[in-house]
């Protein structure tokens, strides 16, 4: 079973990713929570496999919230946005979300996307995802760029790796671009983050970007 905390303020909403995901036979529902706070409460009391965040919420955002989650090994994060909070998304990527999805997601992708992070594939609907990634490139970055050094650790194919990351792409079209197999690929990126000490593909394929790679 993926174990799930929802964190959501509106509770209407909240309400309607409780019964969805709690639809799905290997879901369940851990716990609930209204704020940021509670969130970081619930997830430290529940230890759930993944937290369903939504980006503003009363007390602690959900920006705040995800990096003490993921700072603390909690659970993996996956972000709740709309296109017009880009701001508050590129925060949540910078934290260690997993990954992020829509609001407008429909029931059969939500659970999906549940699914995917929960076994591994931090970065969802990668169309979406390389949407994101390209605004966040052609923003002016507030904080220090990248320093291209960060790379001398990585071999050649983890280069190659990490820059199809950049591009949103997932594990299967990773291998399929660089004729690979896919159990390959998850190795690279397990060894990729942990040299560069980061915690998500998705910080991965933000550091993609800023590097230019």
């Amino acid at each position: 079973m993926i174990r799930v905390l929802v964190a959501e303020d509106q509770s209407a909403v909240r309400a309607g990713l409780v019964l969805i995901l709690g639809s799905a036979p290997d879901i369940e529902v851990a716990g609930e929570a209204a704020d940021g706070e509670q969130a970081v409460a619930l997830a430290r009391e529940l230890r759930p496999d993944l937290v369903l965040m939504d980006v503003q919420m009363p007390r602690l955002d959900g920006v705040s919230a995800t990096r003490i989650v993921v700072g603390e090994g909690l659970a993996d994060v996956l972000v709740l946005t709309t296109f017009d909070l880009d701001e508050y998304v590129f925060g949540a990527l910078r934290a260690g979300a997993s990954g992020f999805l829509l609001k407008n997601t429909d029931a059969k992708d939500l659970i999906a996307a549940v699914r995917t992070v929960a076994g591994g594939e931090g970065i969802v609907a990668p169309a979406v995802t390389r949407r994101l990634i390209a605004e966040f490139a052609a923003t002016p970055v507030r904080e220090p760029a990248a320093d291209p050094a960060v790379l001398r650790e990585l071999t050649r194919r983890e280069r190659e790796v990490l820059s199809c990351l950049g591009e949103g792409m997932s594990n299967a079209a990773i291998a399929e671009r660089l004729e690979m197999a896919e159990a390959t690929v998850k190795t690279h990126v397990s060894r990729m983050l942990g040299k560069l000490g980061l915690r998500s593909r998705v910080q991965a394929a933000v550091l993609a970007q800023e590097l230019g790679i």
